[in-house]
């Protein structure tokens, strides 16, 4: 038995693959590195990975994580350029007891040391959009820097038990240089500890730390929650909370995976796609909020539209 789960509709390529990789008996470490390298690769992806949008000093600056649930150890790199592929940057990091989550400068020298491909994670679409949004900030236009900022997460169980979960993204578009989202901070962005499963989260980091949402979805199924039950009762803890302070429940989807390989997934936006992927293949699925629970089914075009 198997299972993955990844987030929006851009890993459903990636996750195909992955899933076949552990059809055949793969390890869930390299099924999820397989589906988020997919990912970081495509540069029509502008949040992630090669062709990401690029903070305000016009530099793509990339984050991403990896947990290994078995042995409960994490890596993790952020605010570094040039690494073609941070997931393996992150992967390769995990396992040390110390100097596993590395930013900026250091991050990129380990990549450089492990000898990981390296490149100008630019593209002349992503620079011309950058110079564009600079103007219309210099023109005091009005501006929404903080759209396309999804991250790719990717959980998986292979057939021997074990458990990963990995993330990659270059964060905001137009933020401060050297700004860290959840995506690579352990219990915010991803959690994975076998016995029970795995968490990972995508929208505004800032608001997902404020939670720690991929730990509190684990330590819901700890308790007896099944996948889906976590996902919704951890999203709307937040939210409330938000909303009682005064804020809106703002941008945050979130995806699940158990132990025994049953999915979940919740979100505050209209639809959040993801990717499943088990003995059966690989579905692309949607959840939408109705009332105070979550609607899951398979992705319709129309819930597709102009998502990632």
């Amino acid at each position: 038995m198997f299972a993955i789960i990844g987030t929006w509709k851009m890993c459903h390529d990636g996750l195909t693959e992955a899933a076949a990789l552990l059809a055949g008996g793969a390890s869930a470490g390299d099924a999820v590195e397989r589906a988020i390298t997919r990912v970081e690769d495509n540069p029509a992806y502008v949040s992630v990975g090669y062709g990401g949008l690029p903070a305000r000093d016009g530099h793509v600056l990339l984050d991403a994580g990896y947990m290994d649930g078995n042995a409960l150890r994490y890596g993790g790199i952020m605010a570094a350029e040039n690494i073609q592929n941070p997931i393996r940057a992150a992967r390769l990091l995990c396992g040390r007891e110390t100097n596993c989550l590395l930013a900026g400068r250091g991050a990129e020298q380990f990549a450089v040391s492990a000898g990981l491909p390296m490149r100008d994670m630019r593209t002349a679409e992503s620079t011309a959009r950058w110079r564009e949004a600079m103007q219309s900030l210099r023109d005091e236009a009005p501006l929404d820097a903080y759209r396309g900022h999804d991250t790719v997460c990717v959980l998986a169980l292979d057939s021997s038990g074990r458990m990963v979960a990995g993330t990659s993204t270059s964060g905001l578009f137009l933020k401060e240089p050297g700004r860290v989202g959840d995506s690579p901070i352990v219990g915010s962005g991803f959690y994975c500890d076998a016995r029970y499963g795995a968490a990972a989260a995508t929208g505004l980091g800032e608001d997902v730390m404020r939670g720690c949402l991929s730990y509190e979805i684990v330590s819901l199924m700890r308790r007896g929650a099944d996948a889906q039950s976590a996902c919704e009762e951890a999203l709307r803890g937040l939210a409330d909370r938000k909303r009682a302070l005064g804020e809106a429940a703002g941008s945050i989807s979130l995806i699940a995976l158990s132990a025994q390989g049953g999915f979940g997934a919740s979100t505050t936006l209209d639809v959040f796609p993801f990717v499943t992927g088990d003995g059966t293949g690989a579905h692309l699925m949607a959840a939408q909020p109705a009332g105070n629970t979550m609607r899951i089914g398979t992705a319709t075009a129309e819930e597709l539209a102009g998502e990632p």
